[in-house]
């Protein structure tokens, strides 16, 4: 998404409904499940590049 440059003397104004406790709640869980997913995917890729430095450094 760009970025929208607001012309001179002129006011961008973006008014959202407020969020029910049930929305936000979605939204936290579903933030939360992003994060763990996000955390699993970097230990995966950091214990691959450890493999791969063991056997390169036994040859």
């Amino acid at each position: 998404m760009g970025h929208i440059a607001e012309p001179e003397n002129v006011d961008f104004i973006i008014e959202s409904p407020p969020l029910s406790d049930k929305e936000r709640k979605e939204i936290s869980e579903f933030i939360e499940k992003l994060k763990e997913k996000e955390k699993s995917q970097k230990a995966a890729s950091k214990r691959r590049k450890e493999k791969g430095r063991t056997i390169r450094n036994k040859r």
